[in-house]
């Protein structure tokens, strides 16, 4: 990114909400967040509970019905255990019958809402309790149904227009007295007490649910505010950053999740754009100090420049060598800048051997020196092949300024272990102090180490680690005063996958 668009965007502070007109703490309420998320699950929540409601009171009823229907069948089973033990007496009559009835009326008490009748010779002739409701008495629909019974029967009648009663569940059984039948025993059943304890045990567990949802969603409410505090502090912090200070970080969150990855991804992003900025601004202080020096030069000795055709001349000669410099920063500075660039590779197949003897050829020519070839692999890499032979230009350029002609510079390449390729410079130079290798690929090293000779820019070295990191590998230094450097750049024989996907390889 440009400096000056990075400076830009440092310096303007974040954007600040709208004047709006005022608003309520309601309005204010409703537009956080959390509270819209917490308004979207009650929502959600109360439209299954809606929705569940029904199905909840079907499978209740069904359960009450069930218990029902349990408790008129032991009814039913008492009354035909005695009957059976009474009948296997013969020559029973309809005195008789009526006679065991009413025994067993009197010993047996029914349950709530239920009823037991009894029917002789068609006629109702007794039932406990004495008080039948209207669908049950004579005259009834379902009296008459039970006139006929000559089997067992279960049914249940739905009473549509009595609410008070409900439903009428009911067993009937014949009762066979000397091979015929004289009469019918019904235990029936009013569903409407049952099940308006139902229907009240749903309306408190309805109101309880109401409550509890209420609570939970404050309680939810209240928690969310803690658990999506990074995020206004990370507003907080947004708004806080300026060109003057881009140190400001939101505390490290002690638990883990996604609000904690946020912060985390925050403070590295904030890292890095503190890091491109004091690096970009470091940049430029560095460009401008080392564009200065040949500008006045230039000023000066035109300045000075009289008649004398000589003197111009050498001038002359001086102003295009300082020129000459000029351009050769801005190319590398040009050249630094694109390699932040996707397409900065232009990639090829490269025949290892034959591209280092070529490199060899080639730096042989920049200074007279023993000069040795090493290969010690073979093959074929995809890289760019320009820029590596810039890059390794560079390194063979500085040997030739750190050594004399009796010095020894080797070139040489090997294949590593994990397919990678290993190209070296070795020099039996004068070597590098420890304190300038900790700097020596920082863009101007020349600049802040005068002790070197280099007339270069003082962005070779930078260049060269860049060319390396853009293939997916790195430069590395190993030096000793006195005893000589070994540059090695060290790189995949591929580069990484997402290279093949952005940019085109040359066959």
């Amino acid at each position: 990114m440009p400096f000056s668009r990075l400076s830009q965007l440092a310096s303007q502070p974040a954007s600040q909400p709208e004047n709006r007109p005022y608003q309520s703490r309601w309005q204010k309420l409703y537009r956080e967040t959390r509270t819209r998320i917490l308004l979207m699950y009650a929502v959600i929540l109360l439209l299954l509970t809606s929705l569940s409601i029904p199905l909840f009171k079907y499978l209740l009823f069904e359960r009450v019905d069930s218990r029902v229907r349990q408790d008129l069948e032991k009814e039913r089973m008492l009354f035909l255990e005695a009957y059976t033990d009474w009948a296997a007496e013969p020559q029973h009559t309809s005195e008789d019958l009526k006679a065991f009835v009413d025994q067993f009326l009197n010993e047996i008490r029914p349950e709530d809402d239920n009823f037991q009748i009894v029917l002789v010779d068609r006629e109702l002739y007794r039932s406990n309790p004495p008080s039948l409701l209207k669908p049950l008495s004579p005259g009834s629909r379902l009296f008459d149904r039970w006139q006929s019974i000559t089997r067992a029967t279960v049914g249940e009648e739905k009473m549509a227009s009595l609410p008070d009663i409900g439903s009428i569940i009911y067993i009937a059984d014949p009762i066979v007295l000397n091979g015929q039948v004289r009469g019918v025993f019904v235990v029936a059943h009013s569903s409407a007490g049952e099940r308006q304890e139902a229907s009240a045990g749903i309306f408190l567990f309805i109101e309880f649910m109401l409550g509890a949802v209420l609570i939970s969603l404050l309680l939810s409410w209240l928690g969310a505010g803690r658990l999506m505090a990074p995020i206004s502090e990370l507003a907080t912090t947004a708004r806080a950053i300026g060109e003057a200070d881009l140190t400001q970080r939101i505390p490290p969150s002690k638990s883990d999740g996604e609000l904690a990855d946020l912060t985390d991804t925050f403070n590295a992003m904030m890292d890095r754009i503190q890091a491109a900025f004091d690096s970009q601004r470091d940049f430029i202080n560095d460009a401008g100090h080392e564009l200065r020096t040949p500008i006045t030069i230039i000023q000066g000795h035109l300045e000075l420049l009289d008649g004398d055709p000589q003197e111009r001349q050498e001038t002359m000669e001086l102003v295009m060598d300082e020129l000459d410099r000029m351009g050769r920063l801005v190319s590398d500075m040009l050249l630094l800048a694109k390699a932040e660039r996707p397409n900065f590779l232009q990639l090829e197949t490269i025949d290892v051997r034959l591209f280092t003897e070529e490199l060899f050829v080639k730096a042989t020519a920049l200074a007279e020196r023993d000069w040795v070839l090493t290969l010690q692999g073979q093959g074929k890499m995809v890289g760019d092949r320009q820029k590596l032979t810039g890059a390794l230009l560079n390194l063979l350029r500085n040997a030739t300024q750190y050594t004399q002609v009796s010095d020894t510079i080797e070139l040489g390449c090997c294949r590593i272990e994990n397919n990678q390729i290993q190209f070296w410079v070795r020099d039996t130079g004068e070597g590098i102090r420890l304190e300038d290798q900790q700097h020596i690929f920082s863009r101007f090293a020349r600049g802040r180490y005068r002790q070197r000779r280099s007339e270069g820019s003082g962005l070779g070295l930078a260049l060269v680690s860049a060319v390396a990191e853009a293939h997916g590998g790195e430069v590395t230094l190993v030096s000793q005063l006195g005893e000589g450097s070994r540059f090695q750049m060290t790189m995949p024989m591929e580069p990484p996958q997402f290279a093949f996907e952005s940019w085109p390889i040359a066959r």
